[in-house]
């Protein structure tokens, strides 16, 4: 009896020693078993809630317990704010803006706002309740995928390469009476275009998910131009005359063409490109054809006036009336062939100072400066709208950097030697010749041709979307009295606009075609602020 109470007390003194692992492992697995069957419950909530997870975002917005609806509402609203920001772009003293509205960003807010509710409520409970421990543990943030109008995006990209200052420019040549004049190129700033495109899409991203974007600097590459080849330039333009003819059975006319040569040698004429110059004058010999358009028994071949389009300038300026009333005697009596395309700087030429140009207001590096030939686009912008009521088509056209005054926006078309050309193509089945006449303060482009066997009415529709606010910049001077202000440069307005043409048939809509959207930037207004 004694021997068995003794062995029982023995049996209470015995402790089992557990290892520490295991009691971690126990205590993890407790964890884990509490978090199972809370998660498990959460996760069939869940299923029958109509909210997002808490600790869930969308590049940055806090969409924790709120319906899809309300998800989508917040989500846009916060986009809509981004959406207004600009990108500002410099290099050296230029400096442009391009804006997410611009560049049509759009965003895939459905698909966002769809991947935020859909955590938590997988067909498998597991995966559920895996995504739902994540999600408390760590948050969930969802990046919402953007997409940009490539077009828009090249297009804002072309638009500053072409208003670059201090850009490189290639050598380039025209044609004037009988000689060649050849214009040397100039070392300069080349926009790295596909460099820029990945920077622009990069801080798009940025701005979307909340980052501050400051200021870009223009990747830009100082290049040389290429060299003069005079031997490529006389393949370009050497060719024999040729006579005008009518092909009576195909009702088609072929103007006539001078016969173009060089009136020294290739050696001579390297030799004298081998001098340092800003533009060199080659003699050339112009060899008439027998037969005009004139000549071919009087017959009219543009007996319709097709398309007008009036202008009004000062006339006082006389410096750029000058310009205005040059380059229109350069474009009048222009005629093109079917098919054929019209080159603005080819049929004017280079406005310099020995071809009579003057120096007048343009704009340039985002500024209104003085410069030779400056007026020269108005002309080209009256002529423009006399094309585009012709019903021509439009090969290549800029809007101006700031408003004009003598057209509406999306109706203006800026030119610039080398740079930024205004061309169009004659589609029509006949010929056409241009009228320019500048005179009396007025711009006056007449287009004459035959008219088709069906021939539109054409309507040309401007509207502004947006107006751009111009800001006010303060520069204190001791030439006024303290408290006494001048303005110096008045502030105008930037638009974001839109142009379309429409053609009608017995006065019934057949098209209404979109011609381009355009963006002008605001105009600074410049106070000085007397400090004497």
């Amino acid at each position: 009896m004694r021997n068995r109470r003794n062995r029982r007390r023995k049996l209470r003194d015995i402790q089992i020693e557990i290892p520490n692992s295991v009691k971690t492992m126990l205590k993890v697995a407790c964890i884990f078993m509490v978090l199972l069957c809370f998660s498990t419950i959460f996760a069939l909530t869940t299923s029958v809630s109509q909210k997002v997870l808490a600790r869930v975002h969308v590049n940055g917005v806090d969409l924790s317990n709120l319906t899809i609806d309300e998800g989508y509402q917040k989500l846009n609203e916060t986009l809509k704010s981004k959406k207004k920001k600009n990108i500002v772009l410099n290099y050296e003293e230029y400096e442009t803006t391009i804006s997410l509205e611009q560049l049509e960003v759009t965003y895939k807010t459905d698909e966002a706002i769809n991947k935020a509710y859909r955590l938590g409520r997988n067909r498998n409970i597991l995966i559920s309740n895996y995504q739902i421990i994540s999600n408390l543990l760590f948050g969930n943030e969802i990046e919402q995928t953007i997409e940009i109008n490539e077009e828009e995006l090249e297009k804002a990209i072309s638009d500053i390469e072409v208003k670059l200052p201090n850009a490189q420019i290639e050598s380039s040549f025209y044609i004037e009476n009988d000689q060649l004049i050849i214009t040397n190129g100039k070392t300069g700033a080349i926009l790295q275009k596909e460099q820029l495109k990945d920077t622009l899409i990069r801080e798009i991203q940025n701005q979307i998910i909340g980052k501050e974007v400051g200021i870009l600097t223009l990747p830009i590459e100082i290049r040389k131009p290429d060299p003069i080849d005079i031997e490529a330039i006389y393949e370009e333009i050497h060719k024999q005359p040729q006579d005008a003819r009518y092909d009576e059975a195909n009702k088609k006319l072929y103007k006539e063409e001078n016969g173009i040569e060089l009136a020294i040698s290739i050696e001579e004429a390297k030799n004298m490109l081998a001098e340092e110059k800003e533009e060199y004058t080659i003699p050339l010999k112009i060899i008439k054809p027998t037969t005009t358009i004139s000549d071919l028994a009087n017959q009219d071949f543009f007996p319709n006036l097709l398309a007008k389009f009036t202008t009004r300038y000062d006339e006082t300026a006389e410096n750029r009336a000058t310009n205005i009333r040059l380059s229109s005697e350069k474009i009048n009596g222009t005629i093109l062939m079917p098919d054929e395309t019209f080159s603005y700087n080819k049929v004017v030429g280079e406005r310099t100072i020995k071809a009579g140009y003057k120096e007048a207001g343009v704009y340039m590096g985002g500024k209104v400066v003085n410069g030779i030939g400056g007026g020269i686009c108005q002309v080209s912008t009256t002529l423009y709208n006399a094309v585009l009521l012709a019903n021509l088509e439009i090969t290549s056209r800029r809007n101006h950097y700031f408003i004009t005054s003598y057209v509406s926006p999306s109706r203006d078309a800026t030119v610039s030697y080398g740079s930024i050309d205004f061309q169009f193509k004659n589609t029509r089945s006949y010929p056409v010749k241009i009228e320019c006449i500048a005179k009396n303060g007025t711009c006056q482009v007449f287009v004459y041709g035959m008219e088709e066997e069906t021939e539109y009415e054409v309507e040309i529709q401007d509207k502004v979307t947006e107006v751009i606010p111009y800001t006010t910049k303060t520069i204190e001077t001791n030439q006024l009295t303290k408290g006494e202000t001048q303005v110096i440069q008045t502030g105008v307005h930037g638009y974001k606009s839109e142009a379309y043409r429409i053609l009608k048939l017995n006065g019934k809509v057949i098209s209404k075609t979109l011609l381009s959207k355009d963006s002008y930037n605001p105009l600074q207004e410049v106070i000085e602020i007397g400090t004497k």
